[in-house]
């Protein structure tokens, strides 16, 4: 029987370009996941080259590569500069971040992180974290709903959808993805179904896994654990963690603000090595149509 694909890597010789890997050199993925990634890194390291892969989700522990360049630490990225130095790293020549679920997530009807199953409303990245996403349908408040499903949904009906949700759980509790699908429906256009029931599932995913947040730390924590001349390399998915990773890159703080010195030059501790961003090809969309929406965005310290 032929084994489920773990997850195909975006823009993998984009990636493996931007990072220009050093044989000797030390790099860290902080989404390992199916470990696509970091096998093509592996792939161009040399004996004194040297791999460290994050991931918050155990079941990544299953595609750790057996090297003894690689280590494998079970960590949710926000805590990189704390393992770099557990582990004695003082920079790293190259970060890696996809931040692009897996195929093995959307696939697992039992994590919930896609309305095409039916199971629980879960969404957890780390599994032993507290809050998944059924507690978050239970518990917050219509305007903090509608707050995330605007906000992290981008959706138009995201104030009908959070009263619905409201409404219905006063009656039963909402704790399946079908049962949420079902709530929300009447509010997305039929032709559009697909596309906004996703976005639905997107804003809850990002909610319970505090994704912008644990961002917001990976991206200030690089310029601590990157070398001079050590590159930034990072996939995103959705407009709102593409804004951030570009004006960060820009400007070298989370707040996007571009400080200048004297003459007019802008004071920043990256530079952009792609100053238009990079996309995938049509041939690539066409094997792995989950790339669709993928942009590699890639800096370099100064």
């Amino acid at each position: 029987m032929e084994q489920p694909v773990y997850h195909i890597p975006a823009l993998l010789e984009e990636c493996m370009e931007g990072l220009d890997i050093k044989p000797d050199g030390t790099y860290v993925d902080v989404t390992f996941g199916g470990g696509g990634h970091s096998r093509a890194i592996m792939q161009r390291l040399g004996e004194d080259g040297h791999l460290y892969g994050l991931d918050q989700d155990m079941d990544a522990w299953e595609n750790r590569i057996d090297d003894p360049r690689f280590t494998f630490v079970h960590s949710n990225f926000a805590y990189l500069k704390n393992f770099m130095r557990y582990h004695g790293v003082d920079g790293v020549d190259g970060l890696l971040a996809d931040l692009g679920v897996s195929f093995h997530h959307f696939d697992d009807s039992e994590r919930g992180f896609s309305f095409r199953f039916d199971g629980r409303l879960d969404m957890r990245m780390n599994r032993n974290a507290e809050t998944d996403a059924s507690q978050v349908i239970a518990t917050y408040s219509e305007q903090q709903l509608a707050d995330l499903l605007y906000l992290y949904g981008e959706l138009k009906q995201s104030r009908r959808m959070a009263a619905a949700i409201v409404k219905a759980r006063r009656s039963a509790s909402i704790e399946t993805t079908a049962q949420l699908a079902e709530v929300v429906r009447p509010f997305i256009k039929p032709n559009q179904e697909k596309k906004e029931m996703a976005m639905v599932f997107q804003a809850l995913r990002i909610e319970v896994n505090r994704e912008m947040d644990v961002l917001k730390r990976l991206l200030q924590s690089s310029l601590d654990v990157l070398n001079p001349g050590g590159r930034l390399v990072v996939i995103t998915y959705h407009s709102l963690e593409d804004r951030l990773v570009k004006n960060f890159m820009r400007s070298g703080n989370i707040d996007g603000k571009v400080e200048k010195d004297f003459y007019g030059r802008i004071n920043a501790p990256l530079k952009a090595v792609n100053n238009k961003v990079i996309v995938p090809s049509e041939d690539e969309v066409l094997r792995n149509p989950r790339s669709r929406s993928a942009k590699l965005r890639i800096a370099t310290k100064l």
